[in-house]
C-alpha cells in the first residue's frame, strides 16, 4: 500500500472523529482489527487455504476464542481463530499471551524509576484506562529479575585483553528516600574482539 492509498484510507476513517476520545477509540479499533486480520492470515497459512475456500485436508477452521490482551492503548478484546485439530500456534499474539511487548516495556520502565507495583497499576489505569493487577506487574518485573540473575551467573572467559571501567551515578528510591547510587560498569573485549558487559 503506497502513501496515497494510506492517506485516502486515513481521510475516510477520520470523518467521524471529533475529539481525543474518538481518536483513542478509533486507534484501539484499528489495532484490534490489525491483530485479528494477522491472526486469520496466520491460520490461512497454517491450513493452506483461505477462509470459505474448499479444503482437501482434514484440518479445518473451528470458530474463534475471545481473549483480552493488554496493550499500551488499553485492553483489547481479540478474537483468535482456532483450527479443528488444535495444533495452530499463532505468532502475532501467542497462546496464553495476555500482554503485548510494549506493555511489558512500560511496566519495566516504571518499575526501574522506583514505583511500587501498586503505583504502577494506578498509573497504567490512569493513562490507558486499563485495570492491571499488582500481581501481574510483579510477574512482569520478576521475569525481568530472572533474566538479570541468569545474565549475572553466566560463565565468563578466562582472559579479556581489553577492559573498560566506568561508573554512573543514578538517583533511586530506597526506604522512602531518594538517594544517589553508583553503578559500576565493566566492558571487556574478548579474544575474538566481541564486547561483553
Amino acid at each position: 500500500m503506497n502513501k496515497k492509498e494510506l492517506s485516502t484510507l486515513v481521510d475516510q476513517a477520520s470523518k467521524g472523529i471529533t475529539n481525543e476520545d474518538d481518536m483513542a477509540e478509533a486507534m484501539k479499533f484499528i489495532r484490534k482489527s490489525f491483530y485479528e486480520k494477522a491472526l486469520n492470515a496466520e491460520l490461512d497459512d497454517h491450513l493452506g487455504y483461505q477462509k470459505h475456500a474448499v479444503s482437501d485436508g482434514n484440518n479445518t477452521r473451528n470458530g474463534h476464542s475471545s481473549k483480552t490482551v493488554y496493550s499500551d492503548s488499553g485492553a483489547l478484546e481479540i478474537q483468535t481463530p482456532r483450527d479443528r485439530n488444535g495444533d495452530f500456534e499463532p505468532q502475532a499474539i501467542k497462546k496464553r499471551q495476555t500482554r503485548l511487548p510494549l506493555m511489558d516495556a512500560k511496566i519495566t520502565y516504571l518499575y526501574s524509576k522506583g514505583l511500587s507495583t501498586r503505583e504502577i497499576s494506578e498509573t497504567l489505569e490512569e493513562l490507558y484506562d486499563t485495570e492491571v493487577s499488582a500481581t501481574l506487574i510483579s510477574r512482569v518485573t520478576d521475569a525481568g529479575l530472572e533474566q538479570v540473575i541468569e545474565w549475572q551467573s553466566r560463565p565468563l572467559d578466562d582472559v579479556y585483553p581489553i577492559i573498560y571501567l566506568d561508573c554512573i551515578v543514578v538517583k533511586i528510591r530506597q526506604d522512602k528516600h531518594v538517594i544517589n547510587k553508583a553503578i559500576y560498569l565493566a566492558l571487556g573485549v574478548n579474544m575474538e574482539g566481541h564486547k561483553e558487559l
